[in-house]
């Protein structure tokens, strides 16, 4: 039995102008691949960020692995050093990933800020750039590459520090398919390996690729549905509740069809 890598204990987050969250309660354990449902604005990415360290609940508790995470204790560098080695983040925008001119650089960043020797820093990038097939990108500047070469790199430099998960916001936006379908087999690997994998999406086809639970947010910020993916993305009603698929009917001579458009 995995255990519990993240705790949500009855937890609200407000931005100010009213509760984002309210009584919110989950648990997500080690080796899960979880994907989290919702259209824009539903809190996916606030809940991200929780997960992330990167925000607090003004009420109610949050734990990750077994200890409860505050803002306080995250302003001990040491603490949050530690806990960034644990949890990787790819952001939706892989620029506001990437600041360094050299993709080789960028990837090196995070093993340099932990204080490793140059030795071991140079096998690590070269070890993620060979799984990952990006030898060829390397000298490169991150800021002429394509937007799916961006995403690589901003990948190449979660996965380098070897988190125990990863975690992603919308990370198919704005890819081409071929990169789309690199990133799905990447994170069917690293499930196999039992890496505990964290998706926001509104992609219905990315949700039943690389996730064998789905949680969803409605555009009222509850957690509407938890449970198996597959029963998720096939109740129509509920999607339509929470405003992932449109319904709309026409009659073709005197019979009458229903299409469902899915909100990309």
């Amino acid at each position: 039995m995995h255990k519990t890598v993240f705790t949500l204990d009855r937890i609200t987050f407000s931005y100010g102008a009213g509760n984002l969250f309210d009584n919110l309660s989950l648990n997500i354990n080690g080796g899960e691949s979880v994907c989290l449902l919702g259209a824009n604005g539903s809190g996916k990415s606030t809940l991200l960020k929780i997960f992330c360290g990167l925000a607090f609940p003004c009420a109610g508790h949050f734990y990750a692995f077994g200890q409860e995470i505050t803002e306080d204790l995250m302003e001990d560098n040491r603490v949050a050093q530690k806990y960034h080695r644990q949890v990787g983040f790819i952001f939706q925008n892989s620029e506001a990933q990437l600041f360094n001119t050299r993709v080789w650089d960028e990837i090196a960043y995070g093993p340099q800020q932990l204080g490793l020797s140059k030795q071991d820093i140079s096998s690590r990038v070269e070890d993620v750039l060979n799984m990952l097939n990006l030898q060829s990108l390397a000298q490169r500047s991150p800021y002429r590459l394509s937007g799916g070469e961006k995403k690589k790199v901003a990948v190449a430099s979660a996965l380098i520090l070897n988190p125990e998960v990863l975690i992603l916001d919308e990370p198919t936006n704005g890819l081409d398919p071929k990169t789309q379908r690199w990133l799905i087999e990447l994170l069917q690997e690293l499930h196999k390996r039992g890496r505990t994998i964290i998706t926001a999406t509104h992609n219905l086809e990315l949700a039943h690729a690389i996730s064998e639970r789905t949680l969803v947010l409605s555009e009222e910020h509850q957690l509407v549905y938890d449970g198996p993916s597959h029963e998720a993305l096939t109740n129509k009603p509920l999607l339509m509740s929470v405003n992932l698929i449109d319904e709309y009917c026409h009659v073709h001579g005197e019979e009458e069809h229903k299409h469902y458009y899915i909100h990309g």
